[in-house]
């Protein structure tokens, strides 16, 4: 199986930087979204990231023009038609994703593989609903795509093997490296991440230390490059709480159980970076605490 058109759903953060890494390792990119302003939104953000990537030397303008090039605009699924493989990376909600393959499948050829880039969800479940289960995997990037080098491959109970060797193969071009994970709630890095996250909300909400003071921790204690409460800022808290809810209900132990201040702070609306504020204020030059 040959792949050269791949398809992305979601033109927010990860499928932007996913459309990026794909088109700057020379295939064709339909970007899709629910509505043609976000896709647009989409494409000018790839177009910031590339040039500061040009700015700090990472890459040449030549470079940027090409990666530009192969990113198309697809608000209708319908011009996925002839996309040899289709990543979806739309809102970490079960039954959003299902219905985006659902409504995906009719228009798609034969042989195109199925992949998204869910964070913590059943691949088997997805994969069913796809109605395509054996054309159907998990391709997890880490964030943000075109920085992190690795990318969490999961099959689902029904995945061919032949399916699983070409995406294999097909992120290696990526200069990607791949980690295979069973499918299990969360698979390898956010069963280990989350946690951590969850518990320095806790850390923070026991009043045991401040924002700043358990960022300045983990940072200069452990060597984390970032604290976990920014990480979690980056990452977005409704993500963060997705994925812990995910924990908790599918292995059904209460140590997966979401801090209810991170449940607070969703509720607020308080959703980290893409607001200008989480657990710091962004409003200004420099993030200040929120607590």
């Amino acid at each position: 199986m040959k792949i050269a058109k791949v398809g992305v759903i979601g033109a927010g953060q990860m499928g932007c930087g996913i459309a990026q890494v794909c088109a700057a390792a020379g295939y064709e990119v339909l970007l899709n979204d629910a509505s043609s302003d976000r896709i647009k939104a989409g494409q000018l953000s790839i177009e910031a990231n590339l040039s500061r990537r040009v700015k700090s030397g990472k890459a040449t303008e030549d470079m940027k023009a090409a990666t530009l090039a192969k990113i198309m605009q697809a608000p209708d699924l319908a011009q996925f038609a002839d996309c040899d493989l289709v990543i979806e990376s739309a809102t970490e909600k079960e039954p959003v994703k299902k219905q985006i393959f659902e409504t995906l499948v009719p228009h798609l050829k034969a042989d195109c593989i199925l992949g998204t880039n869910t964070s913590s969800i059943s691949i088997t479940r997805l994969a069913a609903a796809s109605g395509r289960p054996d054309r159907f995997m998990g391709i997890h990037f880490m964030n943000p795509a075109p920085v992190m080098e690795l990318v969490e491959l999961i099959r689902g109970i029904a995945t061919n093997e032949a399916v699983f060797k070409t995406v294999n193969a097909f992120v290696t071009t990526l200069g990607k490296t791949t980690a295979v994970s069973e499918d299990f709630p969360a698979f390898i890095v956010n069963r280990i991440l989350l946690p951590m996250i969850n518990e320095a909300v806790y850390v923070l909400y026991e009043g045991v230390g401040g924002v700043d003071a358990i960022d300045k921790a983990m940072k200069l204690g452990a060597h984390h490059p970032m604290g976990p409460l920014e990480l979690a800022d980056f990452i977005g808290l409704d993500t963060c709480l997705s994925i812990m809810q995910v924990l908790h209900e599918g292995l059904s132990d209460s140590k997966y159980r979401p801090c209810p201040l991170l449940v607070k702070y969703v509720e607020a609306g308080w959703l980290g970076r893409k607001v200008k504020r989480g657990f710091y204020d962004y409003s200004g030059d420099t993030p200040v605490p929120t607590r």
